[in-house]
């Protein structure tokens, strides 16, 4: 058996969640691949309560992948392309993820933020470098002036009690954190869906990479197929506490979305990376072909 290591633990599960079928249904080790899987650092710690941009490094949560525990690992198209620059272990885009992540912008229940133009210059929190970071510029930013939109750094659980202390106005959660704010009634403010890739090193082989993307391809399908029998592996995703206030029939399905893994093209590279640029949020000058590796895999 050839072992591959993944995060899929805590936070990145529902980005994960093919992995996981493929693992626990037999998929992988019906072609000789022992997956295992790892936790990501969502609960690093920073100083104090709110911090910058330049106090979250892209890597962060990610730091097992470049101290060689993880060979592979999957999160929104904007940060791996700034991941894959930042890698000192050579990661780089390998391909993209079959988790179309839902990302909504939530306000606390009964408040006066309904829709995204009452959210101008008021606090908004994401975890910056990653998905609800982007995902809340781009959403806001056709709504009001870029200059008006103030996201502040908080981790989920922080900004998600923050909310409800009135500290911050909004904050932008995943999947199954949206399922659990809309439990507790907070407002949605609007929502979108993003892409992500995965990053991996050489030392992952195209000839496994392509008996990966099988065994996704055909855990996308037995998602697609009943996804509400799989929704216990985001349940479960959450902090203790919180597993217990929501049920599989709590989820809005068509939010969860799930495709075949393709190659990461130029193309779309070029347009987030401009965009990236546009915001300040990346180095000038970065070209393809040093973020993104391409293996011999047809889409």
């Amino acid at each position: 058996m050839k072992t591959v290591v993944t995060e899929g633990l805590g936070s990145s599960a529902v980005f994960s969640l093919p992995w996981h079928v493929g693992k626990d249904e037999g998929l992988f080790s019906d072609i000789g691949i022992d997956v295992k899987f790892v936790a990501n650092r969502s609960r690093q710690t920073f100083t104090g309560t709110l911090y910058r941009p330049d106090e979250a490094d892209t890597i962060r949560t990610h730091a097992p992948f470049e101290e060689g525990e993880v060979d592979i690992y999957r999160a929104c198209e904007w940060g791996q392309i700034q991941r894959a620059l930042d890698s000192q272990r050579g990661g780089k885009i390998i391909g993209k993820r079959c988790s179309i992540a839902v990302m909504a912008i939530m306000a606390a229940p009964e408040s006066r933020y309904i829709y995204p133009q009452t959210l101008r210059n008021q606090p908004i929190s994401v975890s910056f470098h990653n998905g609800n970071h982007y995902a809340t510029l781009q959403m806001l930013e056709g709504f009001v002036e870029r200059s008006e939109i103030k996201v502040v750094g908080q981790h989920t659980l922080d900004g998600y009690h923050a909310v409800l202390n009135g500290e911050v106005a909004a904050i932008a959660l995943s999947e199954p954190w949206i399922t659990v704010a809309e439990k507790a009634g907070f407002r949605k403010v609007i929502e979108t869906h993003y892409a992500g890739s995965e990053i991996a090193t050489d030392e992952l082989d195209d000839a496994t990479y392509e008996a990966i993307t099988d065994v996704l391809k055909k855990a996308v399908r037995r998602i697609n197929a009943d996804k509400r029998k799989y929704l216990h592996y985001l349940i479960d995703s959450l902090p203790v506490d919180y597993r217990a206030l929501i049920g599989p029939e709590d989820f809005h399905l068509p939010r969860l979305l799930f495709v075949d893994p393709e190659p990461y093209e130029s193309e779309e590279f070029t347009r987030t990376y401009n965009w990236m640029r546009s915001w300040n949020l990346i180095d000038p000058n970065v070209r393809y072909e040093q973020v993104v590796r391409r293996p011999a895999v047809s889409a």
